[in-house]
C-alpha cells in the first residue's frame, strides 16, 4: 500500500484529502508517517483541521465550499497578517504555507505549526478557581493592548487596510453585508443602520484590529494564564482600536445562552473583573486611552448580529462551517435587540 493511502480522513469531507496529502509532501518532503485529518468544531467561519504527521503537527485553514459574501473568509489575508506579527510580542501561530491552487481542497488554504494549549471559550471560565480568573483576563487584557501597540510601518502592514473613518466605512460594510445576507426582517437593525453613523464619535486612530478578539479566539500556555497565540484572524484589518475593545466586552452585556456571557453572574464573588475594571487594565497595559461608549458598544452588537445573520444565510443554502449554524444564525435577532436597548 502507498504511503498516500495510509491516511485517515473525517466522513463527510468536502475534498480529497489524499489530494492534500500529495501537495503537502511535495511542499513538506520531510513529513513522515500517514497523513491524520481531523476536523476541529466549534467555529462558524474558516473550516479548520489538525493535520498530523509522525513527525510533525499542523493546522490547516479553508475558505468554506460555495458562493461566498465578497471579501468574507479572506485566508491569503490571515496568512499574511500572522507572518507579519511573528517577529512582534503579539503571540500568534508560526505559518508553514499558503496555497491558492483551487485543485488541492476546492479552495484557497494555509498551513500553521500545531500549538499545544488552552482555548477557554466561556467567559465565566468554569474550569478556572475563582481567586484565578482575573489574572486571565488580565492577560487577555494585555495582548490586545501589545496588538494595538503594533507599528504598522515597521512589520510591512501599512497597506492592510484602509486608514480613518473606519466606523463610518465599518457601519456601511456591515449594512451592505446585511442587505446581501438577510433572511428575515429585522426593525433593530434598521434602526442602528439609521442610528450608528448619525452619532459617529470623535477620535481617528488606527492600528491592527482583530476584528473578533474574545476568549474563544486565544490560546493559553497549558497550566499558565499566559496567551500563547491569537487565533483566528479573518475579520482583521487596520481600524479603530476601540472596535477590537467594544466587541471584547460584549460579553458584560449578554447572558450565558448568548455565546456564553455573563449577565447574572455574580462578578464579584466569582473573580471576574468589571468592564470598567478590564477596561482600565487594558489602558494601563499601553491601550487605546479613549473612552468606551454606548455607540461602541451598540456597533460591536450590530456587526455581530450581522455577522450571526450571514450564518443563517450559509445555514440556509447548505454551506455553512458547522452543523449547528441554524442555531448560531438564529441569535442575531437577540444582538440587535441588545444593541437597541444600548441606544435607547
Amino acid at each position: 500500500m502507498s504511503r498516500a493511502a495510509d491516511s485517515t480522513a473525517p466522513a463527510g469531507l468536502e475534498f480529497d484529502a489524499e489530494r492534500l496529502q500529495r501537495y503537502l509532501r511535495q511542499a513538506l518532503p520531510e513529513l513522515a508517517g500517514p497523513m491524520r485529518l481531523a476536523r476541529i468544531g466549534g467555529g462558524q467561519s474558516n473550516p479548520t483541521f489538525f493535520v498530523d504527521f509522525d513527525n510533525r503537527a499542523l493546522v490547516l485553514r479553508k475558505q468554506p465550499p460555495g458562493e461566498l459574501l465578497p471579501s468574507a473568509h479572506a485566508v491569503d489575508r490571515e496568512y499574511c497578517v500572522l507572518r507579519a506579527l511573528a517577529g512582534t510580542d503579539v503571540p500568534v501561530p508560526r505559518t508553514v504555507l499558503y496555497c491558492d491552487d483551487r485543485a488541492v481542497v476546492g479552495t484557497p488554504f494555509y498551513v500553521m505549526d500545531k500549538l499545544e494549549g488552552r482555548v477557554l471559550s466561556n467567559y465565566a471560565l468554569p474550569g478556572i478557581a475563582p481567586a484565578e480568573r482575573h489574572v486571565y483576563y488580565f492577560a487577555m487584557a494585555e495582548t490586545l493592548a501589545r496588538l494595538h501597540a503594533v507599528d504598522l510601518a515597521a512589520v510591512g502592514l501599512t497597506d492592510y487596510g484602509r486608514p480613518g473613518n473606519f466606523f463610518q466605512r465599518q457601519i456601511a460594510r456591515w449594512t451592505r453585508q446585511w442587505e446581501a445576507s438577510r433572511t428575515r426582517e429585522d426593525a433593530n437593525i434598521e434602526r442602528l443602520i439609521a442610528w450608528l453613523p448619525a452619532n459617529l464619535p470623535p477620535g481617528d486612530q488606527t492600528t491592527i484590529a482583530h476584528g473578533d478578539f474574545r476568549f474563544g479566539n486565544l490560546m493559553f500556555h497549558p497550566t499558565e494564564p499566559r496567551v500563547i497565540a491569537v487565533l483566528d484572524w479573518e475579520l482583521s484589518t487596520l481600524g479603530h482600536p476601540l472596535a477590537d475593545v467594544a466587541y471584547n466586552c460584549m460579553a458584560w452585556h449578554t447572558g450565558a445562552d448568548e455565546f456564553e456571557g455573563m449577565q447574572g453572574i455574580d462578578l464579584a464573588a466569582e473573580g471576574i473583573p468589571t468592564q470598567a475594571e478590564y477596561i482600565a487594565h487594558y489602558q494601563q497595559a499601553g491601550g487605546c486611552a479613549e473612552p468606551v461608549t454606548n455607540f461602541h458598544l451598540a456597533f460591536s452588537l450590530f456587526r455581530f448580529a450581522v455577522i450571526l445573520e450571514g450564518i443563517a444565510a450559509r445555514a440556509k443554502s447548505g454551506s455553512a462551517a458547522a452543523a449547528d449554524a441554524v442555531q448560531v444564525g438564529a441569535q442575531a435577532a437577540g444582538f440587535a435587540r441588545r444593541a437597541v436597548a444600548l441606544i435607547d
